[in-house]
């Protein structure tokens, strides 16, 4: 599996932008699809997750109601709508894919400023 981010950027706060995960390869073997950040001098935290299956999702604190994780089957693509965006959203944001058979697969990261 290959994940390859894009839709990162510069924004004002209050904005919204929208990130778009491609994933290639085996994807029929993928659990769980989540969207984690990196915010400089910190740890990678988790942002956002969704349950293959079952569709359920699970939001970090400081963005529920903010953002929302999604996917589209039908062009391998996962999403992250992020809106009402603060400052302390700034951060490298990456994609993230779990697979029993392949296991655990990372995006290249991709960078979204907010800016007063």
């Amino acid at each position: 599996v290959q994940l390859v981010e894009s839709g990162g950027g510069l924004v004002q706060a209050g904005g919204s932008l929208r990130l778009s995960c491609a994933v290639s390869g085996s994807a029929f073997s993928i659990t769980t699809i989540s969207w984690y950040r990196q915010a400089p001098g910190k740890q990678r935290e988790l942002v956002a997750a969704l349950t293959v299956g079952g569709g359920r999702t699970n939001y970090a604190d400081p963005v529920k109601g903010r953002f929302t994780i999604s996917t589209d089957n039908a062009k391998n693509t996962m999403y992250l709508q992020m809106n009402s965006l603060k400052r302390e959203d700034t951060a490298v944001y990456y994609c993230n894919t779990d697979s029993p058979l392949i296991g655990v697969r990372w995006g290249q990261g991709t960078l979204v400023t907010v800016s007063e």
